[in-house]
């Protein structure tokens, strides 16, 4: 080869290298792991929305060579090899901030969630052919989740009348 192309190279690789920074990681640390078609995990994963752009954080169990680390993978993604290019991988801080404690909820004997009627947020009256029925649109409340629907007001007086002491 010239010595133009071997010096060109060697410019090239230095102007490279200033915004490569080295990534190494230690056994025991947690990393984030990329979600991309390359690493087998956009496959693994089935969602019908948008897709994480990383996942975790998992273990490091291992380095395997300069290269490659031996992660901890949880049971849903136990078809993917686990080991990873450190090019595939994101270093996790721990912060109290990412941990979310999950409300109590109440769950009754036959397994179901009470749902609770909060307010009438609308009135509405459906015409029907012989007859007018008076509808209300209630706000309902289940495991901290708000939800509407239309209902019979006659239903909801009969069965929830402290919702219409205010009228």
């Amino acid at each position: 080869m010239s010595i133009f192309v071997v010096l060109s190279k060697s410019r090239q690789k230095s102007y490279a290298d200033q915004r490569r920074k080295p990534l190494e990681f230690e056994e025991g640390e947690h990393v984030f792991l990329k979600v991309t078609l390359t690493t087998g995990v956009g496959r693994a994963i089935k969602t019908k929305k948008l897709n994480f752009r990383d996942i975790g954080p998992f273990e490091i169990l291992k380095r395997i060579g300069p290269v490659a680390y031996r992660i901890a993978l949880p049971p849903y993604l136990s078809n993917l090899h686990n080991v990873f290019h450190v090019s595939q991988l994101r270093k996790y801080t721990p912060d109290a901030s990412h941990v979310l404690e999950p409300e109590p909820i109440q769950v009754r004997e036959d397994l179901t969630l009470p749902v609770i009627p909060v307010r009438i947020d609308d009135t509405n009256i459906k015409r029907l052919r012989r007859k007018e029925v008076s509808l209300v649109k209630v706000a309902w409340s289940q495991a901290g989740i708000e939800e509407h629907t239309w209902e019979l007001e006659s239903n909801m007086q009969k069965d929830c009348p402290h919702l219409f002491s205010g009228n």
